[in-house]
């Protein structure tokens, strides 16, 4: 049956044909906000993994599989045993000759769903509650009238490596974003937490000013780990669980070494003096300049090797060239120093000072030195109480976001 318009319906037709246009094109029911991408920080979006190994670390472990399976995060991988397969399936190998890591033989590993959501809401595909990552955020999104996988994206990477290894990406993050600057209408807004700051200021920095100035409005940065962290001494020395209590500190240290932005996140001299001890030990106390020595006792000289090759990436002293947003937590003990008895196989004694709990509060306050060093506005937001992953579901947090994205 077709539509009947009598003499005095014409004026109707515009605004109807209007309607019609609305429903064929979503993209322009929510063209009212900016578009948002997502930008995880290290551990914060799924892996995946296709085998076809030559031989395992033990009879248990899987040795070749028909398709990918989550090697990031799967609990039932982490149990007593099966946990060495997963190390031997997760861990890089660091090619000293071109400087760069490699898989191990037969393990393919893969990033899903990039441009969507999923990958990062929860970070173990069977939603359980100690995988939720940014899924309070995104559905506090939804009900601001965004979409998943349309005006809300997620770009979730392979957090083991440092950006010189992730070259792919950054062109693939510059591509969405375009893509979404044509379908909404408008600049991007990129949000981003923790490692994921480095990795956003480290693809800003690459971008021409007019570009950023065309495709991006503003960079929302949450627990941004600036400077470094400290406490990426003790991950290294001895290994850190991440709070996952089936896991322990020293049978998870290879895996952490061997990634690469685990090196990148030492403390930067930048932030801290060159004379804070950062390690104790009965035979030997590290600073920022004993890091090769720190390496060498250790045990893992590649890690010096690969500090040098990723301390350069991001430089702290070029601000990112985008309206900024810092949003940092502080009041959250923090480590800050360690105490070794028995260097560097068991876990040290701890002193903390203020920060999220993660990083610490003078690697989050780098934001302050940009105020003077580019056009656009730099805003610092202190979260007391807010500690490193629990900022993204903090209230002041959203309240902040859905300010700035729904304001005219």
């Amino acid at each position: 049956m077709g539509l009947r318009l009598g003499p005095n319906r014409t004026n109707l037709l515009p605004g109807f044909l209007l309607y019609l246009l609305l429903l064929s094109d979503p993209a322009r029911l929510v063209g009212r906000h900016s578009p948002v991408v997502l930008v995880p920080g290290d551990l914060g979006n799924q892996l995946e993994a296709k085998l076809d190994k030559p031989s395992v670390v033990h009879y248990l472990c899987f040795k070749r599989t028909d398709s990918y399976f989550t090697l990031w995060l799967n609990l039932e991988l982490l149990l007593p045993v099966i946990i060495d397969c997963w190390i031997d399936n997760i861990r890089l190998i660091y090619n000293r000759t071109s400087r760069t890591t490699e898989f191990p033989d037969g393990v393919d590993v893969r990033v899903p769903g990039f441009g969507k959501t999923f990958s990062l809401e929860f970070l173990d595909p069977s939603k359980s509650s100690v995988g939720s990552y940014f899924h309070t955020m995104v559905e506090s999104l939804i009900s601001w009238g965004y979409i998943r996988g349309e005006d809300v994206r997620g770009a979730p990477y392979d957090w083991r490596r440092a950006p010189n290894e992730n070259s792919p990406y950054f062109l693939a993050l510059r591509e969405m974003i375009e893509e979404m600057y044509q379908l909404y209408g408008g600049p991007v807004v990129l949000v981003a937490h923790s490692m994921g700051n480095m990795y956003t200021l480290y693809f800003l920095q690459q971008q021409p000013q007019a570009w950023k100035d065309k495709y991006i409005r503003a960079f929302v940065s949450l627990g941004a780990p600036w400077g470094g962290v400290a406490k990426t001494f003790r991950v290294l020395a001895s290994g850190d669980n991440n709070r996952i209590p089936v896991i322990g500190s020293l049978k998870i240290r290879e895996q952490q070494r061997s990634a690469v932005s685990t090196s990148w996140l030492l403390p930067y001299n930048y932030t801290w003096s060159p004379d804070k001890i950062f390690v104790h030990t009965p035979t030997t106390n590290y600073t920022l300049r004993d890091y090769q020595r720190f390496f060498q006792d250790i045990g893992f000289e590649d890690g010096w090797l690969m500090r040098q090759d990723t301390e350069g990436l991001v430089d702290i002293m070029v601000p990112p060239g985008v309206e900024l947003h810092c949003l940092y937590g502080t009041g959250v003990p923090t480590p800050d120093t360690f105490y070794y008895e028995n260097f560097p196989d068991r876990e040290p004694k701890t002193c903390y000072g203020d920060g999220d709990g993660t990083v610490n509060l003078q690697s989050a306050l780098r934001c302050q030195a940009w105020r003077n060093h580019q056009e656009q506005q730099v805003s610092l937001l202190e979260l007391p109480g807010s500690e490193h992953i629990e900022i993204l579901a903090n209230a002041t947090t959203l309240a902040y976001l859905k300010s700035l994205l729904l304001e005219p």
